[in-house]
Formats: C-alpha cells, sequence, structure tokens
C-alpha cells in the first residue's frame, strides 16, 4: 500500500483521474481512502474532488507538488467518506 503524501499528484490505476492529494482516512477496517482534487483549467472554476483507496493510487512522476501555509485558516469544504 502506497504511502500517502498529501500535496502530492496521484493517479487512479481504473479509472486515470489524477489530482492533488488534499486529505487522506484510515479506518479501523484498513480501508483506507485519499481525497484528490484536480487541477482546474481556468482559475474561475473548482473541479470536483473525489475519494479513492489507497491502493489503487501512484504518485505521478514530476507531478505538481504544492504545500499551503494553512496556519490562520486551515479545513477543508469536503467530508470525509463514509463506509
Amino acid at each position: 500500500m502506497p504511502h500517502i503524501k498529501l500535496g502530492h499528484t496521484y493517479r487512479d490505476a481504473i479509472t486515470g483521474f489524477s489530482g492533488i492529494a488534499t486529505g487522506h482516512c484510515e479506518y479501523l477496517t484498513g480501508c483506507n481512502q485519499t481525497l484528490l482534487q484536480p487541477v482546474g483549467e481556468k482559475p474561475d472554476t473548482r473541479p470536483e474532488s473525489h475519494w479513492f483507496d489507497d491502493q489503487r493510487l501512484a504518485e505521478v512522476p514530476n507531478g505538481a507538488v504544492i504545500t499551503l501555509d494553512n496556519g490562520s485558516t486551515p479545513g477543508f469544504d469536503k467530508p470525509a467518506p463514509t463506509i
């Protein structure tokens, strides 16, 4: 199972969906998931992010890596997945 690094770009092996890892959750059952946020085509668009099982993800070589200073504005607007 991959070690997910938030802020790195990943691609889903089944759908080809790719995006920046912006969230990660671990379950007691081992079904760990990562939230991928795709890059928008235009600055004024916000494509929908999706949760994927970690074992389906591969880090994109030379993919975008971002870091954020969220000290004053922590949080995210999408709820964690449910089983």
